[in-house]
């Protein structure tokens, strides 16, 4: 099936389940919300990896983002979409994610739900090349002077994120 065609679970502005709709229907129409998991991986230094999402993707591509993210199907729970999306985008198994914490993203394109999670590496990072274009792990530190720097260089999401969830002195620190 063409990826525009693939099936996404919705989500009215609590994270409650509210049907499914295609990808090509859903991406430029905001009023649709798609339920979405994004994962950060810190390693044993407290440095975040970050991905370069592929040239190939319809949003963001090029840009630095989660160190993995992707769309619940219909039916499927946060947790099974981050295990489905962690070995599709790294080949890695993911065996203690905690939650970080859960908000809705939206702009003039799309809207989605975010169940964001956090995780420590415990596993070779192998990246899908259809999926990531270069991936590293990078200090809070640094991340934050980069995005000062270069916004436009991530993607919205991740810089809402970083700003809620993960910046030094937010609620989570490696």
């Amino acid at each position: 099936m063409p990826a525009s065609e693939e099936l996404l679970q919705l989500v009215d502005r609590r994270g409650r389940p509210a049907g499914s709709a295609p990808r090509r229907v859903c991406h430029g129409d905001p009023s649709l919300i798609q339920a979405v998991i994004h994962l950060y991986l810190f390693d044993d230094q407290g440095r975040l990896y970050l991905q370069k999402r592929s040239a190939l993707k319809d949003t963001y591509p090029g840009c630095w983002d989660s160190s993995v993210g992707g769309h619940l199907a219909p039916g499927e729970s946060p947790e099974q979409a981050l295990a489905r999306e962690a070995r599709e985008e790294l080949s890695l198994e993911v065996s203690s994610a905690q939650p970080l914490g859960r908000y809705l993203m939206e702009d003039s394109y799309e809207s989605e739900y975010v169940f964001a999670f956090r995780a420590r590496i415990d596993g070779q990072l192998r990246p899908n090349p259809e999926e990531i274009e270069e991936g590293g792990f990078f200090a809070l530190e640094e991340i934050r002077a980069w995005i000062r720097r270069e916004p436009q260089a991530f993607t919205p999401h991740f810089r809402k994120a970083f700003r809620k969830l993960l910046a030094p002195g937010g609620r989570s620190r490696g």
